[in-house]
């Protein structure tokens, strides 16, 4: 169900944010050179990013 979806998207969506978070408190704590942080840390911000836009294109089309 549609509601089941965006219930996983969701689930999904607070994985890759704390994903993001935990990234960029690597990199802040200096445990691993930021260059190899930078491609992970703008993948995940993307994962986030097309998450988000899933929930909101699911939620905006149970309205009409």
């Amino acid at each position: 169900s549609t509601a089941e979806f965006e219930a996983k998207i969701g689930d999904c969506l607070k994985e890759a944010d704390e994903t993001a978070y935990w990234l960029e408190l690597i990199r802040l704590a200096e445990l691993v050179p930021s260059e190899k942080m930078a491609d992970l840390e703008d993948e995940a911000n993307q994962i986030v990013a097309m998450l988000v836009t899933i929930l909101k294109n699911s939620k905006s089309g149970n309205d009409e």
